[in-house]
C-alpha cells in the first residue's frame, strides 16, 4: 500500500552497526543470516499470527526444522553438547535480531533455558540432551498471583512425603508452557531465619506434562504479542520423585543465580531489534510520504524526532552489547544487564510510539505492523523484572560499593 523500501533501510542501518559496534566477519554472518531468516520464515506469518492468536502446529515444526538445518538450534549451548557455542555477545545479536519478528513465531528458533546445564545424571539423557536436538521442549515457571517480583513470596510448595515430593500450588503468566513437553517450575520447599525476617527456601523441579496432579490450561488473554501465551500451571497433590530436583534441594536461588541472572538481556536485544525494525517504517515514511510540498521529514518536527529516535536505539544497543561483552570477560555484570532491560525497554516503548505519531492515523490501522509494535512493545517494561525493580538494582549496586 505504501510502498516502503525497507531494504535500502536495512542496508543503510547495518551499515552503520558495524562502524559503531566493530563486528567481525563471523559475527556479521550472524547477523545478516539471522536476519534474513527472521524475515524470510517469521515476517510472513505474522499477519495470521496476530489475527488468530494462533502460531499453526505446521508452521512451528517448519520454522524448528529449518532452525535445525541451518545450525542455530539451541546456539546458546556449548559445542560440547553439539550446538554452536555462541559466547553472550554472539548470542545477543541473534536474539537482537529475532527480537524485529513476532516473539510466538520465533520461540521455534529453538533457545532451551540454559538452566538445564544444572542436570545431573540421568537428567542429562532425558531433559538436556533431547532439548538440545529440538525432540522436547521446555518452559520456566516462577511467577505466581501473589509473587511476581517477589519471588520468595510464592507460596506454591513441595513437601516431602515417603521420599517424594508432594507439590500444591499455581503458576501463571507462564510463556512457552503451551508448546513445553517439561517444565522447570521453582517451588517453596522450606523457610529460614534471616536477618530480615523469615524466608522462603526454594528449589527448581522437572515436571513433565501430563504428570498426574500436575494441569496446564490457557491463561489470560494479553493485547502483547498474540500467539505467545502465556498459561497457568496447576498443582494438587502432584508427586514428584527426588529425581526431579534440578540442582540441590533449597538451591533454587544458586541455580538461578548462575545461570538465570543473564536472561534479561534477551528483553533489551529483542527491544532494539524491534525497536530497529519500527525505526525502518519511520524512516522510510518520513522520506517518501509528501505534506504541504514536500517530504514530511524535512518538516523539524519529524526530523528532530527520527535524530533522537536513532540515537536512543544506537544506545540501547550499546549498552546491551557492553552488558553482553562484560559477561564474555568474566566479569558480574547484574548492574549493566539492569541498565540495559531498563533503558532498552523503555526506549521501545518511545520509539514506537513516535513511529505512530509520525505515520499519523495510518499508524493505528492494522495495514501496517506499527500498531502491534506498539502493543507488544508495552509489556517489555514489565516482564523479566520491571523498570522499578531494575532501577532498585542499579542503584542498590551503586549504594552498596558506598556502605549505604
Amino acid at each position: 500500500m505504501l510502498g516502503y523500501n525497507i531494504n535500502k533501510v536495512n542496508e543503510i542501518i547495518l551499515g552503520i552497526s558495524r562502524m559503531q559496534y566493530g563486528l567481525n566477519e563471523e559475527q556479521e554472518m550472524i547477523v545478516s543470516t539471522v536476519r534474513n531468516f527472521v524475515e524470510k520464515e517469521i515476517y510472513p506469518h505474522e499477519d495470521l499470527v496476530d489475527r488468530t492468536g494462533e502460531v499453526p502446529k505446521e508452521v512451528a515444526q517448519e520454522i524448528k526444522r529449518k532452525t535445525l538445518e541451518l545450525g542455530f538450534y539451541a546456539c546458546n549451548f556449548p559445542e560440547e553438547m553439539g550446538c554452536a557455542g555462541l559466547n553472550h555477545l554472539e548470542f545477543a545479536l541473534v536474539e537482537r535480531e529475532l527480537g524485529r519478528g513476532s516473539m510466538a513465531l520465533n520461540h521455534f528458533f529453538g533457545r532451551p533455558q540454559n538452566i538445564l546445564m544444572a542436570c545431573q545424571g540421568d537428567q542429562i539423557d532425558e531433559y538436556l540432551k533431547p532439548a538440545l536436538a529440538g525432540e522436547k521442549m521446555d518452559a520456566l515457571a516462577m511467577t505466581e498471583p501473589g509473587a511476581g517480583s517477589d519471588i520468595r513470596s510464592m507460596s506454591c510448595t513441595a513437601k516431602r512425603d515417603r521420599g517424594d515430593w508432594v507439590v500444591n500450588g499455581s503458576k501463571h503468566f507462564i510463556s512457552g508452557a503451551d508448546h513445553a513437553d517439561f517444565i522447570i517450575v521453582f517451588i517453596a520447599t522450606g523457610e529460614e531465619s534471616t536477618p530480615r525476617g523469615i524466608k522462603k527456601k526454594i528449589t527448581s523441579f522437572l515436571v513433565d506434562r501430563g504428570t498426574p496432579g500436575f494441569v496446564i490450561r490457557d491463561g489470560y488473554k494479553s493485547v502483547s504479542h498474540r500467539g505467545y501465551k502465556n498459561m497457568i500451571l496447576e498443582f494438587t497433590d502432584c508427586r514428584l520423585p527426588n529425581s526431579q530436583v534440578l540442582g540441590e534441594v533449597d538451591g533454587g536461588f544458586d541455580v538461578m543465580n548462575e545461570w538465570l541472572y543473564a536472561t534479561r538481556i534477551t528483553v533489551a536485544t529483542m527491544s532494539v531489534g524491534r525497536a530497529r525494525r519500527v525505526f525502518d517504517y519511520a524512516l522510510d515514511y518520513a522520506a517518501t510520504r509528501e505534506q504541504f510540498g514536500q517530504k514530511i521529514g524535512k518538516f523539524q518536527g519529524i526530523s528532530f524526532q527520527l535524530a533522537d529516535m536513532i540515537t536512543e536505539i544506537d544506545a540501547a544497543d550499546l549498552l546491551t552489547l557492553a552488558a553482553a561483552k562484560k559477561l564474555d570477560t568474566g566479569g558480574f555484570a547484574n548492574r549493566e544487564i539492569a541498565s540495559a532491560k531498563l533503558f532498552a525497554s523503555e526506549v521501545l516503548g518511545k520509539v514506537t510510539d513516535q513511529a505512530i505519531q509520525i505515520h499519523g492515523g495510518m499508524g493505528l490501522m492494522d495495514d501496517l505492523p506499527i500498531e502491534r509494535f506498539w502493543r507488544d512493545a508495552r509489556v517489555e517494561r514489565i516482564w523479566d523484572g520491571t523498570s522499578e525493580i531494575q532501577r532498585h538494582i542499579i542503584s542498590r549496586d551503586l549504594l552498596r560499593a558506598l556502605g549505604a
